[in-house]
């Protein structure tokens, strides 16, 4: 953009100022707008002037208004080391200095926070600890670098510009006496003008001189330039010419700056207004001085408008960043109040935990602060951070003791469990090995750098040992599908059994069938229907027998504890041992009820002797003390079977 504008203002014809770049304006041109008009801002003027010296020094720095510069306060540590490799492989290394200082401190701010937070949690878990804090996070050394990297190629580029700088002054002001004494009475005056031309053309290929030198040589130059204009007697139609062709461009100027008076974007307007300035300067010559003051008042007059907008930008972004200040200020009063609520566990301390990193990167959002309270801001953050990290920690030391007496009890079901893992027997061993893992669960936490190691070795433990349980059912199970084969077999057998009518020969073979086939073994859990089939069989044989309905019914009894038994199943047996008891209390219960009946009858005055109702409630209490009797007798043997 700015090298077609230049191109635009070139499109005229002059003799002596065709195909020229360099200004000829004098020192009296530039000080004239404030002898014309005092009400002309002289530091935009003088604003313009800086940047122009600084940008002369080094043609790069023009370039650097083109990046955007981002808030890279916002930015998280990643995102800046990224933006940081990509500034120095894309831009120039003069265009990207801001932004990468601004990348440094925000970076450096981030980093040292963080390693301040891992070293107090470090402190905070090893309270007795002697040993350096050591901290190494890779993301550093990937953005020192980048830095270094960064440092080198600006180390390159100062040394050679420095070179560059101090030789360029030199033929400069080898030009500038050349034009001093360019005047010679014994040249015609067009070798004259061809000689000025060709000093013109050196000057304008000469490049960037040292910034403090800027304005000293190129007002020398102006003025010589001028004066070589002012004393020309000679040829005046060529110089009427000239100054013509150099007011038509600067007028041109004046038209686009007008134009920018009203553009949006004020930075980009001022950016512009910069270029037209060095144009104006550097690449016009002067203009008649009928003309003189009143163009350079009304190109002053536009640059003090855009200058005023820019200023009220900058306004308005400090008012911005007071705002930010206020936000900041409020974020760092709620840290502070939550470094003072106190917590009682490690959940409450989790949620406090996460309002504070809510509150933190509220903080990094919250954009800038006026340059001048920065730091104290930042420092202000920093203590109300580490305040409420110390006063975290504060709890997590207390607790310290309870986690180093959990890892003890921990520490000892790790041995308990090492020890039992190659136990046999299973028997015994499985209801412990099942309760310290309960117990292991009821342990609290332990300290965190020991959680995993003593994890694994009980888990690691409790596993060995269940595998090889899970192998021996899966051994025991073959084993029972066997015994349920020759069950099922012996069922079918047991169906042809027939009494012989002698009452101990029967019931010794009852006997004998029930011992045959408690010797055959378990079966499946999920084929014990087959118990029930051989129980119906038994029931059907016992009832063919003449024995008594109590001796029946514990035979049977006893051949259903044995199932139990077997199956060592000691949630049946307890229902069993459960049921036997509430079945004692409603038969007792019922003896009485009976019993009370008894007494209103016989207590009667009028009864004689017993009557049949009498005589039936006796009979029904004989038969419920018997079987009372048998209940009793089975709940004995439950007792019985339990002791064993």
């Amino acid at each position: 953009m700015l090298e077609e504008q230049h191109d635009n203002l070139q499109d005229a014809d002059g003799k002596l100022s065709t195909d020229s770049t360099e200004s000829t304006t004098n020192t009296n041109e530039a000080d004239a707008p404030l002898a014309a008009d005092e009400n002309v801002n002289q530091s935009a003027l003088n604003a313009i002037d800086e940047s122009n010296a600084e940008e002369g020094e080094d043609a790069s720095l023009r370039d650097r208004h083109d990046i955007p510069l981002l808030d890279y306060d916002t930015l998280s540590m990643e995102a800046l080391v990224d933006e940081l490799q990509s500034l120095i492989a894309t831009d120039k290394i003069m265009s990207i200095k801001e932004h990468i200082d601004e990348i440094k401190k925000s970076f450096l701010a981030k980093y040292y926070h963080f390693i301040e937070e891992k070293k107090e949690e470090f402190h905070a878990e090893n309270p007795d600890s002697t040993e350096d804090f050591q901290y190494h996070l890779p993301l550093k050394t990937t953005f020192d670098h980048h830095y270094t990297a960064y440092k080198n190629k600006k180390n390159a580029h100062f040394k050679s510009l420095e070179t560059n700088l101090k030789s360029n002054l030199e033929n400069r002001l080898a030009i500038v006496e050349e034009l001093k004494e360019l005047l010679n009475p014994q040249e015609n005056i067009k070798d004259t003008l061809k000689h000025f031309n060709e000093l013109r053309e050196r000057w304008k290929t000469a490049g960037p001189i040292p910034k403090d030198k800027y304005n000293h040589v190129w007002n020398n130059y102006h003025f010589h330039v001028e004066n070589f204009y002012d004393i020309l007697h000679l040829d005046r139609e060529a110089r009427d010419v000239d100054f013509k062709h150099n007011l038509e461009q600067k007028q041109k100027i004046i038209e686009r700056v007008a134009i920018l008076a009203e553009e949006a974007d004020i930075n980009k307007a001022f950016r512009e207004l910069q270029d037209l300035h060095r144009i104006w300067k550097e690449d016009i010559g002067p203009v008649s001085r009928e003309h003189r003051d009143a163009i350079w008042n009304q190109f002053s007059d536009y640059t003090k408008q855009i200058h005023d907008k820019r200023e009220q930008l900058f306004e308005k972004q400090r008012g911005n960043e007071v705002e930010n200040l206020s936000n900041k200020k409020l974020i760092i009063a709620e840290i502070e109040v939550l470094g003072t609520e106190k917590m009682s566990s490690h959940s409450q301390w989790l949620v406090q935990i996460e309002k504070v990193e809510a509150l933190r990167a509220a903080f990094f959002n919250a954009g800038k602060v006026p340059a001048d309270v920065n730091e104290e801001t930042w420092a202000a953050f920093k203590t109300a951070v580490r305040n409420f990290n110390a006063f975290k920690n504060s709890f997590y030391k207390d607790i310290k003791k309870d986690q180093n007496d959990n890892l003890a009890k921990k520490n000892a079901l790790v041995a308990k469990a090492i020890e039992l893992q190659d136990s046999t027997d299973f028997a015994a061993t499985t209801p412990i090995m099942k309760q310290i893992q309960n117990e292991w669960k009821q342990i609290g936490h332990v300290p965190r750098k020991y959680s995993d190691k003593i994890w694994k070795e009980f888990k690691a433990a409790c596993n060995h040992y269940f595998d090889q349980l899970k192998e021996h059912k899966n051994e025991e199970n073959a084993e029972e599908i066997e015994a349920f084969e020759k069950k099922k077999a012996y069922l079918e057998s047991l169906r042809e059994f027939e009494l012989v009518g002698d009452h101990k020969t029967d019931l010794d073979a009852i006997k004998a069938h029930i011992e045959n086939w408690k010797a055959i073994g378990r079966v499946p859990q999920q084929r014990r229907h087959i118990e029930g089939k051989f129980n119906k069989i038994l029931d059907a044989l016992f009832d063919k027998l003449s024995l008594s309905k109590k001796e029946g019914e514990m035979m049977r009894f006893a051949n259903r504890l044995d199932n139990l038994s077997d199956a060592n199943d000691t949630r049946k047996i307890e229902n069993e041992k459960i049921f036997i008891i509430r079945k004692i209390d409603e038969v007792q219960n019922e003896i009485f009820q009976l019993e009370n009946n008894i007494q209103f009858f016989t207590n009667t005055k009028n009864a004689k002797k017993e009557n049949s109702i009498v005589l039936e409630v006796r009979k029904n209490i004989a038969i419920h003390k018997e079987t009372l009797d048998t209940w009793k007798e089975k709940l004995e043997q439950l007792r019985n079977l339990n002791n064993e």
